[in-house]
């Protein structure tokens, strides 16, 4: 597995983490967990969503690298209308589901191009310190230093819970259950929060160098146990 590839897993573990341990925590917290499973359906098919804009996201910041320049603006504003094709498609697996969502764009887009930029720099910047024969765990320390990881991280999960509410508020229901929606996006806003806190710190204390099992450029299992 090359390291594009390698990284895009990585960001993908940390998503899948992120949704599992969300939904995991909405189910002891929230009210009626069970009554609108609209929520389960919501997250499973978001995250699979985000998943594959980060993929381009990080095979664009590997294509600049290799070019010799320096991903920019123009790169973040071309991710950032790629992305609404994964959305058409996402949408689409919504078809059969007892909701609509309208997403707008316009309540979204600055947070999106926001973790674009983020993403694509974080991206590049990992690339560029990831040598022949450094194991990912060794490239992500050079790049992200001490407490650096941690809070790249936590800042690309926050933008990701922000994305989610947006999402969510979106959700068109009969206007009796609108209040009940409310509730449940906020509460899952706040739960995306802390989640992403723990998940921040859990991720960047798992993958230092001396915690990994495998060397080289492969993944070790404590990354696939986030």
């Amino acid at each position: 597995m090359n390291r594009v590839a390698i990284l895009i897993r990585f960001n993908g573990l940390l998503l899948e983490s992120f949704s599992r341990r969300t939904t995991a925590a909405l189910r002891a917290s929230l009210p009626l967990p069970l009554a609108l499973p609209w929520l389960d359906r919501l997250l499973d098919l978001n995250v699979d969503k985000e998943i594959n804009k980060d993929a381009l996201v990080i095979t664009r910041a590997a294509k600049t690298l290799a070019s010799g320049k320096r991903p920019d603006d123009e790169d973040a504003l071309d991710l950032l209308e790629g992305s609404k094709d994964i959305d058409r498609a996402f949408l689409a697996k919504l078809g059969g589901a007892p909701l609509e969502i309208l997403i707008r764009y316009q309540s979204v887009d600055t947070l999106r191009i926001d973790r674009i930029r983020r993403l694509l720099a974080a991206s590049y910047r990992i690339l560029a310190a990831w040598k022949r024969p450094l194991s990912l765990g060794t490239a992500l320390e050079a790049a992200f230093p001490g407490d650096e990881l941690e809070h790249a991280i936590l800042i690309q999960l926050t933008l990701y819970a922000r994305e989610t509410q947006v999402l969510g508020n979106s959700v068109r229901m009969p206007l009796l259950l609108t209040p009940l929606r409310n509730r449940l996006v906020d509460g899952l806003y706040s739960t995306l929060k802390i989640s992403a806190a723990v998940l921040a710190r859990d991720a960047a204390s798992r993958i230092k160098p001396s915690n990994q099992s495998v060397a080289g450029e492969h993944t070790s299992p404590s990354l696939r146990q986030i």
